[in-house]
This record gives C-alpha cells, sequence and structure tokens, in this order.
C-alpha cells in the first residue's frame, strides 16, 4: 500500500486547498526557509491521530488552522486528507476489496476534531487500528 495524494486545506501554511501527488517512488519537498516543507510531514502525523500539540510544534491542537496572515484572514477550520493505493489488497478486513483508502481528519476553532475512513466519520482508534 503506498500513499499517493494528500490533500490540505487550512493546515498550518496551506491555507488554500492544495493538493500534493505523490504517484513518484521518489517525491521530495524542497524550498527556502519557512516556506511550510516541514508542515507535510506534519499533516501525515496530524491525520493519523497524532494529539500532542508540542509534538506539532504548537501550543494547543488548534494551532493547527491558518491563523491568518497580513493579507489573509484567519480560516475556521483545518482539513487533511491521505489517500492510499490499496489496489494490492495490503489491507484486509472490510477495506480489502477497496483499490483506494481515504483517511480525512478535520478540526475547527473550539478543538472539535473528527476522522473520517473512505468518507465515513469514524473514531481515531479506527484510524490506528
Amino acid at each position: 500500500m503506498e500513499l499517493k495524494q494528500i490533500k490540505l486545506a487550512g493546515f498550518k501554511s496551506f491555507a488554500d486547498p492544495t493538493v500534493l501527488d505523490l504517484r513518484s517512488n521518489l517525491v521530495a519537498v524542497v524550498g527556502p526557509n519557512r516556506c511550510g516543507k516541514s508542515n507535510v510531514i506534519d499533516c501525515v502525523r496530524w491525520v493519523m491521530g497524532e494529539s500532542s500539540a508540542k509534538t506539532l510544534r504548537g501550543e494547543s491542537i488548534t494551532d493547527v488552522i491558518f491563523n491568518g496572515s497580513n493579507s489573509r484572514k484567519p480560516i475556521g477550520q483545518a482539513s487533511i486528507e491521505l489517500i492510499f493505493d490499496n489496489s494490492d489488497g495490503t489491507i484486509g478486513g472490510e477495506y480489502a476489496s477497496y483499490a483506494e483508502i481515504s483517511i480525512r481528519r478535520e478540526v475547527n476553532r473550539d478543538a472539535v476534531s473528527n476522522y473520517y475512513l473512505n468518507g465515513t466519520r469514524c473514531r481515531r482508534k479506527d484510524i490506528k487500528d
């Protein structure tokens, strides 16, 4: 099973909806200091269930939401979706027949965090499992 796509919206420096296509065997994230390279790794950790704000380089879990800039207003919600290629059937059980597996996490300014597995709301434990 391979990670083939990351969809980001409102997460840290990714204010606008952004899609990172990872279909190549070799992927690199390059750019100048403070452009958001490490935010890509943070988003993967976060959507997979990371709950420590300190690990994500913040004070609270809502620090992952784009907080505005000189030219942009803050956003009310952050959302990350990871899309995995499961065409080789690596994931067994009820998801074995799915060619793609989608994991999404959303959080709003009230610190309400929701998880989704293939579009269906689920628990953090389901994502971890």
